[in-house]
């Protein structure tokens, strides 16, 4: 059994389709079914089900495919291993980033290819959600993102600042000179949400459960960069994290307001998987991170 066939027997599992599954891993079909007979030669099983118009796991393919994957893991972890023991810094490091941490990122991105112009560096921007998915399939390095209110037990999170959630508002706004807003404050306001899928959402709907019913909210859209063009030109209010007028255009001209709610503090944390291998790249990212002004910045605003 070789590591090559296990590689072409995971993608064809994951494709269930032998065509597919050979052009994604750029090789000819022929020789993709060729390594996979050989390794059900080996075994004496059938791992896939054929038939003129599909292909499906046995039994023994099932059970074949996570110590496959696992396989695979463990040897890319030794590769690393080794490579890192010489302190050469190379491969890639891929890193999950939610909307709002991008430019929190880029400080430390700009310096870390500097520094180790032999990494390839993947920044891979979704929302929470999707981002915890990846790390925990070993996708992505590590993840930067608020802590979510329940997480996986086999995801840690280490905290780099703490921020809070506020109402985001123009200068202008008639709400704008209030020291706190609360639920009511907002009813028969024009109002813009962050998408469902993320922390600051989340975060809000904890604090206020009846919310949507009771709000006038106009829009939901999972992007910051438009929630805060809807509040600068459409005098709207939206909820985010106080972090974001760090690099909001106009940011003169807007105000964040805290919530007048129980739980509003937000923590910026980078999430990764317990009791695995951590490259060597990752840990020089994440002092960088620690390092910069972005983050610098926001732990000393908080602590004001």
């Amino acid at each position: 059994m070789e590591l090559r066939q296990l590689r072409y027997f995971v993608k064809t599992a994951e494709t269930l389709n032998f065509s597919e599954a050979a052009r994604q891993l750029y090789i000819t079909q022929s020789t993709l079914s060729q390594q996979i007979r050989q390794l059900e030669e080996e075994l004496g099983v059938e791992l896939f089900q054929r038939d003129s118009h599909s292909v499906s796991l046995t039994e023994s393919g099932v059970h074949l495919l996570p110590n496959a994957k696992r396989t695979l893991q463990d040897a890319e972890d030794c590769f690393t291993q080794i490579r890192d023991l010489g302190q050469i810094l190379t491969g890639e490091l891929n890193i999950g980033v939610t909307y709002s941490f991008t430019h929190i990122v880029s400080e430390a991105a700009k310096t870390f290819i500097r520094k180790y112009p032999g990494v390839k560096l993947n920044i891979i921007s979704r929302n929470m959600e999707v981002l915890l998915d990846l790390l925990k399939h070993r996708e992505v390095d590590f993840v930067l993102c608020f802590k979510p209110s329940s997480i996986d037990s086999e995801i840690e999170s280490h905290v780099l600042f703490e921020d809070r959630l506020c109402a985001i508002m123009r200068k202008d706004h008639p709400l704008a000179d209030h020291e706190s807003i609360s639920m009511e404050d907002l009813m028969n306001q024009r109002i813009a949400l962050p998408g469902k899928t993320t922390q600051a959402r989340n975060a809000f709907n904890l604090n206020f459960p009846d919310a949507e019913s009771r709000l006038n909210v106009q829009v939901e859209i999972n992007s910051v960069n438009f929630l805060i063009d809807l509040v600068r030109t459409a005098n709207m209010i939206t909820v985010l994290s106080e972090s974001v007028l760090d690099f909001a255009e106009e940011a003169d001209k807007l105000k964040a307001i805290p919530l007048n709610a129980p739980d509003t503090v937000l923590e910026g944390c980078v999430h990764t998987l317990k009791k695995v291998y951590r490259k060597r790249s990752a840990d020089a990212f994440m002092r960088i991170l620690c390092e910069s002004d972005a983050v610098a910045e926001r732990a000393r605003n908080w602590l004001k």
